[in-house]
């Protein structure tokens, strides 16, 4: 690899790494709004696996909005990532997929007297997909794939919703 090769290369994968990082905190800020910008025309989510829904960036977006209502305070962590390139077959080196676990603490609305420490926590493992626009880093597609959830004792950890 030449060097500007190589710094390209450099330069997409803090680009990547920031998009990543900013949909944790859009998330986490409720900022429905910025969460939108982030996805490239036509991307899409799937929460399923987490009691969510799957759509397009705007109905998820929706469904998120109302969602997180139920948690005031959360603080969504995703480490772990793991990038690589060119993952569809006619890619030019405008593609990338992300994948990377998650761990997400928060706390409902209105329990244990307005103490901020999480009563609910599940974490799992993201896999994004990225493509290059115009814009920079979009992403096409979030898929959520939940793998565990501790929520406080009585309350039934199959109808919560994982917030991301």
């Amino acid at each position: 690899m030449t060097q500007r090769v190589e710094l390209a290369t450099v330069m997409d994968r803090l680009a990547v790494d920031g998009l990543i990082t900013e949909y944790a905190v859009a998330v986490d800020d409720g900022d429905w709004t910025a969460y939108r910008g982030l996805f490239a025309p036509g991307g899409r989510a799937d929460y399923r696996s987490a009691g969510g829904i799957e759509g397009d960036a705007e109905q998820v977006a929706d469904w998120l909005a109302r969602s997180m209502e139920l948690f005031p305070m959360r603080q969504h962590l995703i480490v772990n990532r793991r990038v690589r390139f060119g993952y569809l077959d006619h890619d030019t080196g405008d593609t990338a997929e992300v994948q990377a676990d998650y761990i997400n603490p928060m706390r409902f609305a209105g329990h244990d007297g307005g103490s901020t420490a999480p009563d609910f926590v599940c974490g799992g493992r993201y896999a994004f997909g990225l493509v290059r626009t115009d814009d920079g880093w979009r992403l096409s597609e979030v898929v959520v794939r939940e793998k565990w959830r501790r929520a406080p004792e009585g309350l039934p950890t199959d109808h919560h919703p994982h917030p991301a």
